[in-house]
């Protein structure tokens, strides 16, 4: 139990570091756009949208890295199951379609926790950037 622990909290660091890493990419992609926001709305979202890919592929990336993960362990004999099992834990989804082993089941809530974290981190990233879009388009309320 203490391996998968420890493999779930490394993980989880590795996830968080490439997660940390794309926004400060995505931040960097809007801010070189910035007076594109201001220009009209449909830049603002082309822009949203820019930042939206670059952000979403980190998540995606990180569902295939525990997916490899799971693989390597031995759970599952084929890699787009692996990857399939860690989108579901990734998004809390939980169909229990697909189940790992008592050896490595506490990687699967860890998985689920990590990836509430690092949508929380995507959103918040987005949520700035739709503040900016938005910040010259709604009148006040009174």
């Amino acid at each position: 139990m203490l391996m998968n622990f420890a493999l779930g909290i490394s993980m989880m660091v590795v996830c968080l570091f490439l997660q940390g890493l794309l926004v400060l990419v995505a931040l960097r992609f809007f801010a070189k756009r910035e007076h594109m926001v201001t220009a009209s709305f449909a830049s603002s979202m082309r822009v949203t949208a820019g930042m939206m890919a670059i952000l979403i592929a980190g998540n995606i990336i990180q569902v295939i890295a525990w997916g490899t993960l799971f693989y390597g362990l031995g759970e599952f004999e084929e890699f787009s199951v692996a990857v399939y099992h860690s989108a579901v834990n990734f998004a809390t989804l939980g169909y229990g379609d697909i189940v790992m082993s008592p050896k490595h089941e506490l990687l699967g809530p860890l998985e689920a926790l990590n990836g509430v974290l690092m949508v929380g981190v995507t959103t918040a990233a987005l949520s700035r950037a739709f503040s900016e879009a938005l910040k010259d388009r709604v009148p006040p309320a009174h």
